[in-house]
């Protein structure tokens, strides 16, 4: 018999396996431990950026936060939960590898002062695949949160992989998560994606506050109209049945992929993202 008839893979669960299911009521985020923050560290607010699939820049939407939340005057810290895709330290031209103290490891830090910690700055070439399982993934995660010495952060962003797998199961049920941005696209099966991010988050006990919609249009760099690559948006009715708030709506821009290509991410304005700035300042409030 499974050890948790209720899964919808139960006929192939096991004890181990169930643990970590967020099926099982007994492993619900309200009843985990959550893993000691280091002791080094006094991170305010915890931020996760997820998505329900890969290639709707959550990454961009993630450094775009942190780098908003940065120029407001708040110390911020980007952890790249992102394991095997991992491009936040490019973005803002970021490279070499963090060293170790006896109170543990130092994160690199932006230009403006944004510390940073990836799994491509603890590698020999950052080019180098990881072709790691998923426990050690998630071990690495852990190790990012309580083994990284951040010192005072007033917002710690977490950029996660896409999906609903081990990462985002691991930071749900292990980092004191006050709540998370759900980005997505404009196409239709938006409604699908956005509804699993946040789905999970609600079986996790955690907040959603917000949705952005990236690649919802090209602005003609001669006329000025706005060519929609991807179809009509139709993030404003899914947010509305969801009862969340749009945090914004990102056009897809030439210069945004040029800066980030080149690690100058920091010199980027995005005023798209003013709504969601508001909101994040209102949790430090």
């Amino acid at each position: 018999m499974p050890e948790n008839s209720s899964c919808s893979g139960a006929s192939s669960c096991s004890k181990e396996s169930c643990e970590g299911c967020p099926s099982n009521t007994k492993g619900k985020a309200s009843g985990i431990a959550k893993e000691p923050m280091n002791a080094a560290s006094n991170i305010k607010k915890v931020i996760g950026v997820v998505s329900g699939k890969g290639g709707v820049g959550k990454s961009f939407v993630t450094a775009s936060l942190a780098s908003a939340m940065s120029k407001a005057g708040y110390k911020v810290g980007i952890m790249d939960a992102d394991i095997t895709g991992p491009s936040i330290p490019k973005m803002f031209g970021v490279h070499g590898q963090v060293y170790g103290t006896e109170e543990g490891m130092v994160p690199m830090e932006t230009e403006d002062g944004m510390k940073v910690m990836s799994i491509n700055l603890l590698l020999d070439d950052e080019e180098a695949p990881v072709i790691w399982r998923g426990p050690v993934i998630a071990g690495v995660v852990k190790q990012f949160w309580n083994e990284t010495v951040w010192g005072d952060v007033d917002y710690l962003f977490v950029d996660m992989p896409p999906g609903t797998g081990d990462v985002p199961l691991t930071v749900f049920q292990s980092l004191p998560v006050d709540g998370i941005v759900i980005v997505t696209s404009p196409q239709e099966l938006v409604q699908m994606i956005v509804k699993k991010a946040y789905n999970m988050a609600n079986m996790m006990n955690i907040p959603v506050l917000g949705v952005v919609e990236n690649f919802s249009y090209l602005k003609c760099p001669d006329c000025g109209k706005e060519i929609k690559l991807f179809g009509d948006s139709n993030i404003d009715a899914v947010a509305d049945e969801l009862g969340l708030p749009v945090f914004g709506k990102l056009p897809l821009d030439p210069e945004y992929a040029k800066k980030a290509d080149s690690g100058e991410f920091e010199d980027l304005e995005n005023p798209y993202l003013d709504t969601a700035v508001a909101e994040l300042k209102k949790l430090n409030a």
